[in-house]
């Protein structure tokens, strides 16, 4: 039986869909109208393939967590998962070779990996599956399959994929409209989708011949990666000096426009990238002028207002004589755009980077390993938050150099370590941390904690941490985090 491995590729910061797309909740994590995020639907989408012996995700380590946790909601049927944890981004071929190399180490030369993005939709899961079984007899055969989505539109933001059947004549670059259009007539093209299908010997043995260097330097990483392992579980933890050395390239430009092997599986599956709001929004049905509400639908008041897609789920949000908007509110950022130009989003998301503004990489409730936290007011010399512990979940034993915290309980029990005394608190009882206090909060019950914390100090960034002990494995990260 063939060992057929989905493998989903979660990267990226998805900066057309900012400002709830950012650097540490990127776009895979979007939760659609149904709930799920597009991470889970790519990991529905490959675990309910038969023969699937385990999903791998290759993903930023700081992202693990997040991952984890969103797998958990839907792997109700218990499917082995393995991650390989990047330190930083260095495009998808060296995701691609170390997920072929864990592969490789677990099944052998013959299985067969389906390279699958962690932020695409696809709508018609029979199709898929249809696209699939091609694909791998493809494989099995020595192919490195690519799957060519028949066009609708002379898209500009895709690239393209000249065929013949199942052979690729040539890979072309995103186009210009023109070009798009002539596409779109002739026929034979198809829009690249970024998924691949392909078994394990085959594309080590091609990034063997086309691309040699960042093979050997993948090699030298997961072997010396820090490596756990538990039951249908494996978590690979690729080290930054090493990773350092990858070259930053593309698996088509590595591979796929050099190898002699390409074929194309051409396939209709209701495929979207879901690279702009306007995409978004194209998944919604509006109302009787074309208006679509996300969120509070009694939070939006329209008048003269059409064609505007407006997504809120807080703040009141009013609209007057207004045409084709896109209008966006989360509680520290607000978007408009003209809905026809959501493509360039990307560009507020860059200038945000570039002045190093948080907002263009946190949002004000930050995700942790442990719960979450939100910034309730961030003023001078002092810094309000609300924290909210899993059950069974701990914050690292750590000590502040810049800052005190108070520690107001309002909801659930903690248990806290604060220098040399162990406390209980329940809800409406307090403790006060000075500056160089080692401490620590962990709720052993079985509901959440909640708790408000004040800082006050003259530095209160988030990297004024030292951390002693932690159960999740970030005692000695150089990547700063909270708690």
């Amino acid at each position: 039986m063939t060992n057929l491995i989905p493998t989903i590729l979660c990267g990226g910061a998805g900066a057309r869909l900012w400002p709830i797309s950012r650097e540490e909740h990127p776009k895979p994590f979007i939760r659609l109208a149904d709930n799920q995020s597009l991470l889970q639907k790519a990991f529905l989408r490959g675990a309910t393939l038969a023969h699937a012996s385990e999903v791998i995700t290759v993903t930023n380590r700081e992202l693990l967590f997040k991952t984890k946790d969103d797998y958990a909601e839907v792997n109700l049927a218990h499917l082995p998962t393995s991650y390989v944890l990047e330190p930083f981004g260095r495009n998808t071929a060296p995701a691609v070779a170390a997920a072929s190399l864990l592969a490789q180490k677990k099944y052998g030369d013959d299985a067969i990996l389906l390279v699958l993005a962690a932020d695409h939709l696809i709508n018609d899961q029979s199709a898929f599956q249809s696209a699939v079984t091609q694909a791998v007899a493809l494989a099995l055969r020595g192919k490195i399959v690519t799957f060519g989505i028949t066009p609708t539109s002379p898209e500009t933001g895709y690239g393209y994929i000249e065929a013949s059947g199942h052979m690729v004549v040539q890979f072309e670059e995103k186009p210009s409209l023109e070009t798009a259009k002539n596409y779109l007539a002739s026929g034979k093209h198809l829009w690249n989708s970024g998924m691949f299908c392909f078994a394990v010997g085959t594309m080590l043995a091609e990034m063997r011949q086309h691309c040699p260097t960042l093979l050997m330097a993948v090699e030298g990483c997961m072997a010396n990666a820090i490596s756990a392992t538990a039951q249908g579980y494996e978590q690979i933890d690729l080290q930054a000096t090493c990773f350092a050395q990858v070259p930053d390239i593309s698996i088509d430009y590595a591979v796929m426009e050099k190898t002699a092997h390409a074929a194309v599986v051409p396939c209709n599956i209701g495929w979207s990238d879901i690279g702009s709001w306007d995409a978004i929004g194209g998944l919604h049905v509006g109302d009787a002028n074309g208006n679509i509400v996300i969120g509070n639908l009694s939070n939006a008041f329209m008048y003269d207002t059409t064609g505007t897609y407006i997504q809120s789920q807080h703040r009141v949000v009013g609209t007057v004589g207004v045409n084709n908007l896109v209008i966006i509110d989360t509680p520290d950022a607000l978007l408009v755009a003209d809905r026809s130009r959501s493509q360039d989003v990307k560009h507020i998301y860059a200038k945000l980077k570039a002045d190093g503004h948080n907002a263009h990489k946190i949002h004000r409730t930050v995700h942790r390993p442990w719960g979450t936290y939100t910034v309730l007011e961030d003023g001078n010399n002092y810094k309000m938050k609300r924290i909210e512990v899993k059950p069974g979940a701990s914050l690292s034993l750590q000590m502040h150099h810049h800052r005190s915290e108070h520690w107001i309980v309002v909801e659930g029990r903690a248990n806290v370590i604060n220098g040399d005394t162990n406390l209980v608190l329940n809800a409406n009882e307090s403790t006060y941390i000075p500056a160089g206090n080692k401490h620590r909060l962990q709720n052993t019950t079985n509901a959440d904690l909640v708790l408000i914390e004040v800082q006050c100090g003259t530095y209160l960034g988030e990297d004024d941490i030292v951390r002693f002990d932690d159960i999740y494995g970030r005692a000695d990260s150089a990547i700063p985090s909270e708690a």
